[in-house]
């Protein structure tokens, strides 16, 4: 029994089946049980009504040996045959199901029992359960009680034959019904199961693009949208992953195509060696060095291996020293580099990768602004976290690019090559450091007004050393 759908059936019918039985069983003693108290009480009822007008005629229980008090069905049919034989009251009666008794209110049997005679007392669990028999609002006697076994009459077994066949027949509807539902229920559960086992296989097999019904809101609805976002992410990825192979190929062939063209002339003496010839091809190798160098951190950042020299630093300290290596070449774009804070934040950090991250932002702002705009670099602390920002007033970026601007190798603007500095990764590097650090990147834009980006950084309490002079150090977006 492999199939999902026919283990649930098989285990709602099995549960239903116990259940039924365990209900027919238990109700069936019940009935059973009840109905032979309720025939007792009746014929205790006829014995006692028997006996107060035995005693209310006669003024005494003189006698009573010799009456019959009893049902006629408390007796066997033997007894019922030898009814006009006289009947000696010593003689212990022959074993019934049921026996009637008179005690007096003293306790002492006027009618013998099996295993009491006349005179004997009454032993206390029957005296205790025994009923007063009253005349005239006086206690005259007790009526005491033998079972030995239920006492039924054909019609009221027949009765309780029919009350058990209505019970079966219930509990096999119950069962019927628990197996129709069982399976509906089973088909239910298992139809998106089939439906996401397909699409596994599906993208086993390559096919990423897979969507799969979410046919309720349930768990297995939940897992269904989940599935779907999996699956939208898997191709996602995919896609990126080969934009990420094309781009990578393209970027690398540019300058190797520059360097080997070079070569082959140089080689077949159809350009002579000169300085800026030499120059161009070790431009061209720094671009190379360059992008192996920022995938190669990225790796690092991937696998959680970025290697972090934190120490105590301020936020006035990062903003200015990037500011500082960045001034000339705003001022060349005659565009406005400030830095603007609120307080003196701390932090503790590694001031190169944040730097890194800082000058990032500020060389992509740079590429996104006209002469006259402004670039702005700002701090502000909050509770946990102090907020580096670097905001401009440039083109902005449309919203349909903001979800994806921190992929690598992604490009708002696809005119932009890496001979131009954009290589695609300056986003997904400033995303890899702030994450090293604990914090988290986000962007606000709108076409035509600017661009902000902030970095949460956490805060981490330590006294800031002074930090060294600001060096030379190269930033790409």
């Amino acid at each position: 029994m492999r199939s999902l759908t026919a283990k649930l059936v098989a285990a709602f019918l099995f549960t239903s089946v116990v259940g039924m039985a365990l209900a027919f069983f238990f109700i069936w003693r019940s009935v059973a049980t009840e109905f032979d108290d309720y025939v007792v009480t009746q014929l205790r009822s006829i014995y006692i009504r028997n006996a107060a007008s035995y005693y209310a005629e006669n003024q005494s229980w003189d006698g009573v040996a010799q009456a019959r008090l009893d049902s006629y069905r408390t007796f066997s049919q033997q007894d019922q045959q030898a009814d006009s034989k006289p009947r000696d009251p010593n003689r212990n009666p022959p074993p019934l199901p049921l026996r009637f008794a008179v005690a007096d209110t003293t306790g002492h049997l006027l009618i013998p029992l099996n295993g009491y005679n006349i005179g004997d007392t009454v032993p206390r669990p029957m005296i205790q359960d025994a009923k007063p028999i009253v005349v005239d609002s006086q206690t005259v006697g007790y009526a005491v009680v033998q079972i030995f076994e239920p006492v039924r009459d054909t019609n009221e077994n027949r009765y309780l034959t029919r009350t058990s066949y209505a019970i079966g027949w219930a509990a096999l509807g119950a069962a019927l019904i628990a197996l129709l539902s069982g399976f509906i229920l089973a088909r239910f559960i298992t139809r998106p199961v089939k439906d996401m086992t397909v699409a596994a296989r599906a993208i086993a097999e390559g096919d990423l693009a897979q969507h799969v019904p979410v046919r309720s809101s349930d768990e297995l609805g939940l897992l269904a949208a989940q599935f779907n976002r999996m699956s939208a992410d898997l191709a996602r990825s995919n896609q990126l992953r080969r934009q990420m192979t094309a781009d990578i190929a393209h970027d690398l062939r540019t300058p190797l195509t520059v360097i080997s063209g070079y070569l082959e002339a140089l080689r077949d003496e159809v350009l002579k060696p000169s300085p800026k010839r030499f120059a161009t091809m070790y431009d061209e190798t720094q671009l190379l060095l360059r992008l192996v160098e920022e995938l190669h951190m990225l790796s690092q950042a991937d696998a959680g291996e970025l290697p972090l020299a934190k120490q105590p630093l301020t936020a006035r300290q990062l903003l200015e020293r990037t500011a500082a290596l960045y001034q000339h070449e705003a001022d060349q774009q005659r565009v406005r580099l400030a830095v603007q804070l609120r307080g003196e934040p701390s932090m503790v950090g590694d001031p190169e990768y944040l730097s890194r991250a800082l000058g990032n932002l500020v060389s992509n702002a740079l590429h996104h602004t006209q002469p006259g705009d402004s670039i702005a670099l700002s701090a502000e602390a909050s509770d946990s976290h102090v907020e580096l920002a670097v905001e401009d007033t440039g083109c902005g970026i449309a919203a349909e690019h903001l979800p994806n601007i921190f992929e690598r190798f992604y490009r708002a603007d696809e005119s932009r090559q890496i001979d131009t500095g954009g290589s695609g990764l300056g986003l997904a590097i400033v995303k890899s450091i702030v994450e090293a650090h604990g914090g988290q990147v986000s962007v606000t834009s709108e076409l035509g007004s600017g661009t902000r980006f902030v970095l949460s950084i956490p805060i981490e309490k330590a006294l800031p050393p002074p930090l060294e002079a600001p060096q030379a150090i190269a930033y790409h977006p």
